[in-house]
């Protein structure tokens, strides 16, 4: 009884501070106007009451000329090693459908697991799992050196899932991971790594989603000799980890509840006040409205005040913007060369550790990238972390196989621009959907499949996704195609010294396949023209 009434007791504390928390800054800041007038607002020229202020924003160059980023999407829910969503997965009897949304009728397996592993969620749930994640083997500073040996130009560490656990040093709640679990600032030390690479910073937040996420945490049982018992989430002493139960009608992927928007608004505002990252993203459309311009208006004043009067920010959310921030597309790829930067955000694997789980090849992973980057964006990658905070040999093997790729076909990368066209083949014709619109990141690729970039000097770069079985032939290249308005001065292989045999006929330019072909499958033409 005494351990549940100081609990209770903390959480009141809890609630009591993140109160006068919001109040303090609210005297310390502009605000807008209107629904934003409780927000505190970083002074600067994003208004959220103005919604023009954000058309003039513009991509910064840096994550442009960047094309490719690792994200550690790691945290807490790694611990069980069943994958993604356990946190509250573990709340669900029967097992759900996703796509669906109904249940199969049959056994959870997570809730069964966590019922013979550790008991049952109405006495140990997931904040007795959180303890359990000490991240032992986790060595920032050698997974970053491998991270950026790949070619990653910048890093993002998870701030919060939907598990609401905070990895950064927050005064506004316990649940976070200096004091519980590792007891180290995780956001603090990746960004110091990362600057120690020269890498540029960003931080995930998917506490929009968790207050509907987290729901079944308030549940109980409807069959067994448990039935009805409530899981630990209706306890109020562990409220300030799961959130207080949402209303009947409160169930879509963003809560409607206002409170709880203005709850969100603060922990972001913490988290990118304290660590001024450089890429910020939303697991969500911009959430809530008028809050969500509260919050990218505070993002953006800040970054700019936190860089001498300069905009370096990028903010990320799944829903087009017109340019006034970068759409994120989770799983997909654009089917097209877009008009403003974009990005695409997927995993190695599952988002979490998975004991047994298959990842993407280094091939699947350059081809991706290619495809990406010639449409007019870039890759975020989640390599999969285990609980301990290390990665698996053939993921740091597959990490070695792009450094290879990259290190000799980087300049068709890093850099670069659009073409004309984004590509030709049959692969850009063949549609295969994605999870959150777009294509499939991880699609079929056959030899005559190119993708093109151009450098800023002007010279082009024609990547084969597959090795050739015979002469090359780029349609596109030919005379009679009129993309080509200068004479070609030379072509060469990225990767390999062999002078290479060529001719552009009206029909297309041919190469005589190379005697000695690199060993990797995605090959990169060097097309520079006469002046």
């Amino acid at each position: 009884m005494s351990f549940i009434y100081t609990n209770y007791a903390f959480m009141r504390y809890a609630i009591l501070k993140r109160t006068f928390f919001t109040a303090a800054i609210v005297a310390g800041f502009a605000v807008g106007s209107n629904a934003q007038e409780s927000l505190p607002i970083v002074k600067g020229p994003y208004n959220p009451a103005d919604t023009g202020s954000f058309r003039q924003y513009k991509c910064p160059e840096w994550f442009r000329d960047a094309k490719f980023g690792i994200w550690a999407h790691w945290g807490p829910q790694a611990v069980p090693r069943l994958g993604d969503w356990y946190a509250k997965s573990l709340y669900i009897q029967d097992e759900y459908d996703r796509k669906t949304k109904s249940f199969k009728g049959k056994p959870n397996p997570d809730y069964t697991d966590h019922l013979e592993r550790y008991g049952h969620p109405s006495k140990f749930g997931y904040k007795d799992i959180i303890p359990l994640w000490k991240a032992e083997k986790w060595d920032p500073d050698y997974l970053m050196k491998l991270y950026k040996k790949a070619g990653a130009k910048y890093f993002v560490s998870m701030g919060s899932h939907h598990d609401n656990f905070f990895l950064w040093n927050s005064k506004i709640h316990r649940w976070n991971s200096v004091q519980m679990g590792p007891h180290k600032d995780v956001v603090g030390t990746w960004q110091k790594a990362a600057k120690k690479e020269g890498l540029h910073f960003g931080v995930s937040e998917h506490l929009a989603a968790s207050y509907t996420w987290f729901q079944t945490s308030h549940g109980a049982d409807s069959t067994g000799s448990l039935k009805g018992v409530p899981y630990d989430g209706n306890d109020p002493a562990n409220q300030d980890l799961y959130h207080t139960k949402a209303a009947a009608n409160d169930n879509g992927w963003l809560t409607t509840n206002p409170e709880w928007h203005k709850e969100w608004f603060d922990d972001v505002k913490e988290l990118v006040d304290n660590y001024h990252p450089d890429l910020l993203y939303s697991d969500s459309r911009l959430p809530f409205g008028d809050t969500g311009k509260a919050m990218l208006a505070n993002f953006y004043n800040g970054n700019i005040a936190s860089n001498h009067g300069k905009l370096e920010a990028i903010y990320n959310c799944k829903q087009p913007a017109d340019g006034t921030f970068v759409r994120d597309i989770e799983r997909g790829v654009n089917d097209s060369i877009a008009e403003f930067p974009w990005q695409t955000d997927t995993s190695i694997g599952d988002w979490f550790y998975r004991n047994g789980q298959k990842y993407k090849t280094a091939s699947e992973i350059i081809q991706m990238l290619v495809d990406i980057v010639s449409k007019n964006g870039n890759l975020l990658i989640n390599i999969v972390q285990t609980p301990e905070g290390d990665i698996e040999q053939d993921m740091v093997n597959t990490l070695e196989d792009i450094a290879t790729w990259t290190g000799a076909n980087g300049e068709g990368i890093y850099g670069s621009r659009p073409w004309k066209i984004f590509g030709e083949g049959r692969s850009t014709v063949s549609g295969q959907k994605g999870s959150f619109g777009g294509l499939k990141d991880v699609r079929t690729y056959a030899a005559n499949d190119f993708r093109f970039t151009v450098a800023k000097d002007g010279t082009l770069y024609a990547f084969e996704l597959e090795q050739p079985i015979s002469d090359v032939s780029i349609v596109s290249l030919g005379k009679n195609a009129k993309l080509v308005t200068k004479e070609i001065a030379s072509v060469k292989l990225l990767g390999s010294d062999e002078k290479l045999s060529w001719k552009q006929g009206d029909d297309a330019l041919v190469i005589t396949k190379p005697a000695d072909l690199p060993k990797w499958k995605t090959l990169a033409f060097k097309i520079s023209f006469k002046k």
